[in-house]
């Protein structure tokens, strides 16, 4: 295998603003984004078939799909993030939870770390770790 999982997000016509607000949110860039009507398929004006955010190792791709999705995002999944600072967690956690769900509040652990879950706007969890300095 090459490299690392790279997660692949559907949405319902929200690849958009999806991937404006996870691009702003994570500081990511938009490397390529291409539409249904780009690759000649029939589709909802708008729709994108393929969209690639990245900034160094940390990547996501996002999809509208054309096939209705099941009402629980990513159920049984979460996405993590190992972050590198405290300021860093605090923002990506505020972030997330405007306009989301905080499944576990950003709190101290027992594993020396803080952490938190959140289900953002869109409906996809998110495991937010910050290992504090030994």
């Amino acid at each position: 295998m090459k490299g690392s999982i790279i997660p692949y997000m559907m949405f319902n016509g929200e690849t958009q603003e999806a991937a404006d607000f996870y691009a702003n949110l994570f500081g990511l860039e938009n490397v390529g984004i291409r539409t249904y009507a780009d690759a000649g398929v029939p589709a909802p004006d708008g729709y994108i078939i393929h969209c690639h955010l990245q900034r160094g190792d940390f990547q996501i791709m996002l999809s509208d799909s054309t096939e209705p999705l099941p009402d629980e995002r990513g159920r049984g999944l979460s996405l993590t993030i190992q972050c590198e600072s405290e300021e860093e967690i605090n923002r990506l956690y505020d972030g997330l939870r405007a306009e989301g769900t905080v499944l576990m509040e950003l709190d101290d652990t027992f594993w020396g770390a803080k952490y938190a879950k959140v289900r953002d706007r869109f409906g996809y969890t998110w495991d937010l770790n910050w290992s504090k300095p030994a």
